[in-house]
């Protein structure tokens, strides 16, 4: 159920207009959560403008796939587990690359350590700790990687919670079966 109504570039405010126009460009369509969105042209513009600056990040677009469908899975938001099964898939995440991801888990041990670093800022991020940013440090990230992984954690989380709160009809290959409660049980 849609909650928050879609705007296309025709019935949104003007100062939206731009920016649909840009993800229309980027996207070759402006998929519903970027209508939802467009509802307040200033958490539009905030977050493509935040997205934007991440895609140049050291992380990677997989990584930053695998981090989406993380947060997707445990927030239990069905257009963002959609959106990055096939965003992932095109970055050349596997069918078992993106099923780990959606557990949290790599099949390497520096993409590992990112995964179970996203399980605990998803999950526990009180308890993080130096001890945490050590192993990432170990595992070959630099600090301005962990905080690329925060930056992307907390990006994914504001989309699943809109789309969530927005009912926002799924308009990608829709991805039906959660893999949940395997993702809450080892919390």
């Amino acid at each position: 159920m849609n909650t928050i109504p879609v705007l296309s570039a025709a019935t949104a405010a003007p100062e939206a207009k731009p920016v649909l126009e840009q993800v229309a460009r980027s996207l070759g369509r402006i998929p519903n959560m970027y209508g939802v969105m467009a509802q307040s042209p200033a958490v539009l513009e905030a977050y493509v403008q935040f997205s934007n600056a991440l895609r140049k990040g050291s992380i990677g677009n997989a990584m930053a796939e695998r981090i989406a469908l993380a947060a997707a899975e445990y927030n239990g938001c069905s257009y963002c587990l959609s959106a990055h099964s096939y965003l992932g898939a095109r970055t050349g995440l596997t069918a078992a690359d993106i099923r780990d991801a959606r557990e949290m888990k790599a099949g390497d041990e520096k993409t590992d350590a990112a995964m179970q670093f996203t399980r605990q800022l998803l999950t526990t991020p009180q308890s993080l700790s130096e001890a945490n940013v050590s192993t990432l440090r170990a595992a070959g990230y630099t600090d301005g990687a962990i905080l690329e992984i925060i930056a992307n954690v907390v990006r994914n989380i504001f989309t699943n919670y809109l789309n969530v709160v927005a009912g926002t009809e799924v308009d990608w290959p829709e991805v039906v079966t959660p893999l949940k409660p395997a993702v809450h049980e080892n919390e």
